[in-house]
C-alpha cells in the first residue's frame, strides 16, 4: 500500500552532497601540497578527516556548525593543524585553513548530482496522489540554491528548510510540523533520508516509517541499534518492482 504522504530529505538522499568527506579533503590537500609543506598532503587530509569526525560527532557543534558551514570548516581545519603541530610537525597558517575551508564548499558544489531516477521516483508518487515534504537542515540560501539547481521545488507540496523555520531534524517538531502541512498521520507516512538518526530513529519514535538510502551500500554500521523499516540501495527501488 502507498502511504499518504513521503519526506524526503535532500543531502545525500535526492542529490549525492557530502558523503565520503574523507575524499573530499584529501583532494582538497593535494591541490593544496605546496602550501602544506613540509607536511604531506596525506598527513594533513588524515589530521583533518579525525578532527571533521570529531566535530560533527558533537551534537551541539554540529547543530551550529551546519547553519555557519565556512566557519565550521575553518575550525575543523584549525583544529586539525593544531593537532599536527602537537605532533612535532610545522603547521600551516590560519590563511591556509580558511582558504581549504572555502575551497571544500567549492568542491563539494562542483561534485553533487542528482541521484538517478530522483525526479522520476518523487514525481511518480505525486501523480499517485501521496503527499510529498522535502524536509531539510542548513541556511536558506545554501538549501534554496540547491532545490533550484536541481529542479525540485515544484515537485513537493512543502519545502521545509532549517533556516527558514528555527528548527530542524532531529528535533520532534520538524517531523511534526511537516505532518501538520501535509495534513497526514505519522502511521501514514514515510521518511526516506541518508541518516540514521535524523531520518530513521527520530521519525520512527512518532510513528513515521523510516527508509533508508544506503546509497554506498556500507551496510548499518557494527552496533548500531537503529533498525530501518527498509533498506534501499537506490531510489528506483522505491516504486513498485523498482530496482
Amino acid at each position: 500500500m502507498l502511504p499518504k504522504a513521503i519526506l524526503f530529505d535532500m543531502d545525500d538522499t535526492l542529490i549525492s552532497a557530502y558523503a565520503q568527506p574523507e575524499l573530499a579533503w584529501r583532494a582538497i590537500s593535494a591541490e593544496f601540497a605546496t602550501a602544506l609543506e613540509p607536511l604531506s598532503a596525506q598527513l594533513v587530509a588524515d589530521a583533518v578527516a579525525v578532527a571533521s569526525d570529531a566535530f560533527w560527532a558533537d551534537e551541539e557543534r554540529h547543530r551550529l556548525g551546519r547553519l555557519n558551514l565556512i566557519d565550521a570548516r575553518t575550525g575543523i581545519v584549525a583544529e586539525a593543524f593544531a593537532a599536527l603541530a602537537s605532533a612535532g610537525h610545522s603547521a600551516p597558517s590560519a590563511t591556509v585553513a580558511r582558504d581549504m575551508a572555502h575551497r571544500y564548499g567549492t568542491y563539494r558544489d562542483e561534485q553533487m548530482y542528482l541521484f538517478d531516477r530522483a525526479h522520476e521516483v518523487v514525481d511518480w508518487f505525486r501523480d499517485q496522489g501521496v503527499r510529498l515534504a522535502l524536509v531539510t537542515n542548513g541556511t536558506s540560501a545554501a538549501q534554496r540554491a540547491k532545490i533550484e539547481r536541481f529542479d525540485l521545488e515544484h515537485r513537493f507540496h512543502h519545502i521545509q528548510i532549517e533556516g527558514e523555520h528555527g528548527f530542524g531534524k532531529p528535533e520532534e517538531r520538524a517531523y511534526r510540523h511537516a505532518l501538520a502541512v501535509l495534513g497526514t498521520e505519522a502511521h501514514e507516512t514515510w521518511m526516506v533520508g541518508d541518516n540514521l538518526e535524523w531520518e530513521i530513529a527520530a521519525p520512527q519514535r512518532l510513528g513515521i516509517r523510516g527508509i533508508w538510502h544506503d546509497s554506498l551500500g556500507r551496510g548499518l554500521p557494527a552496533g548500531t541499534v537503529v533498525r530501518p523499516d527498509r533498506i534501499i540501495r537506490s531510489l528506483g527501488e522505491l516504486l513498485p518492482g523498482g530496482a
